[in-house]
């Protein structure tokens, strides 16, 4: 993959739709299967709170895109040659639009943040496996931190249109870091918008852990009310709440939730304490974005009940929560920040014995991969 400067000067052309000036990157990436390699020109940029939605012509990704998958994007320097993976916020096949929600983490994501309209953004989609839709009608709540929230709209569409009741839940230390708060709702209220009877999700609730909008709080404080208990009756205690009594929330069986891995860990003990399914798109670094590198592995244990390190980027980033080895991910690991990343469970297929000399130490980590820390 290489880089070019702006396409500017006395002898600039339009090429393949493409306005002379515009700011291009050469990427020869070859798409992965059911991913298309697109050189997606810029419709629109705006900021979002403390973050940037960028609005993408691409229209072969749009077609193929569904919630829970990403697109892996250049940043369009020969000085950082690695992608940066996005979660897609919304594709609409009609108009070819893909919508990507980035937050300016570093210089490589600064770079794609302060794109413009004309301008032109190599990506690679869609990639990974999305959600998995719960059966048709069953209630579902739609959990989301800061940026994580970006899916989350277009996800609850998508349920509504099955006849599902939705609630979404969104939080952030602060009410700049939000988004999804103002997401249209058949409910409306204080913290949503009213949308109507096509509005992608029932009611919106928010929490910022600093109190700037919403309930002072963490996510995981509002869930519990919205989920059925433990026996299948609404509410934390089995009990009818007023959620229930209106027609919508208050026994949701099924969670889907986009965020960071602690808020996701979190999500999982509440939601599995009400025996509530889980499902959690899982945020890792990705370098490469296609499961070539392996910096994105994590401990899942599989259907025979083994556990493997598998990528996030191939076979995920979307898993079941109880599928997920919380004992492993995050650990402390030398060379390793900590909370990033996953150690190698010594019962895993492939694990070094204890007596091999690429054994880790006592609460380390063996040389494997997967242990590459995040990448702004």
């Amino acid at each position: 993959m290489t880089a070019a400067g702006p396409l500017d000067g006395p002898g600039a052309v339009a090429v393949d739709g493409v306005e002379a000036g515009a700011e291009v990157v050469d990427d020869e990436a070859v798409a992965p299967p059911g991913a298309v390699a697109e050189r997606a020109v810029v419709r629109s940029a705006e900021p979002v709170g403390a973050y940037t939605r960028l609005v993408l012509a691409a229209p072969r990704s749009a077609a193929a895109a569904r919630p829970g998958q990403f697109a892996a994007c250049s940043t369009g320097d020969s000085g950082m040659l690695l992608r940066r993976s996005f979660s897609i916020s919304s594709a609409d096949a009609e108009a070819g639009e893909l919508v990507l929600v980035v937050a300016a983490a570093g210089p490589g994501t600064a770079r794609i943040a302060g794109l413009r309209a004309g301008d032109v953004l190599p990506v690679l989609a869609p990639l990974g496996r999305p959600f998995a839709l719960p059966p048709a009608g069953e209630g579902v709540v739609l959990v989301g931190g800061g940026y994580g929230a970006a899916p989350l709209a277009w996800l609850g569409a998508a349920l509504r249109a099955r006849g599902s009741a939705v609630d979404l839940v969104v939080g952030a230390g602060d009410a700049r870091r939000l988004l999804g708060h103002d997401t249209p709702s058949t409910a409306g209220g204080a913290d949503g918008v009213p949308g109507g009877a096509d509005a992608p999700v029932d009611r919106v609730h928010v929490a910022t852990e600093d109190g700037s909008a919403g309930a002072r709080g963490r996510v995981t404080d509002l869930l519990p009310d919205l989920l059925a208990g433990p026996d299948g009756s609404a509410g934390p205690d089995g009990s009818a709440g007023p959620e229930e009594s209106a027609g919508h929330g208050g026994g949701a069986r099924h969670v889907l939730a986009c965020g960071p891995m602690a808020m996701l860990r979190a999500v999982h003990e509440v939601a599995s304490a009400a025996g509530a399914t889980t499902q959690l798109a899982t945020e890792e670094s990705m370098a490469c974005g296609i499961g070539v590198c392996m910096t994105c592995v994590l401990p899942v244990v599989g259907d025979d009940g083994r556990t493997r390190m598998v990528r996030a980027c191939t076979e995920g980033p979307v898993f079941a929560g109880e599928r997920l080895r919380w004992d492993a991910i995050g650990a402390p690991a030398p060379q390793r920040p900590a909370g990033v990343g996953a150690r190698v469970p010594e019962d895993a297929v492939g694990a070094p014995a204890s007596s091999s000399p690429l054994a880790p130490p006592a609460g380390g980590d063996a040389v494997q991969p997967g242990v590459v820390g995040g990448r702004p």
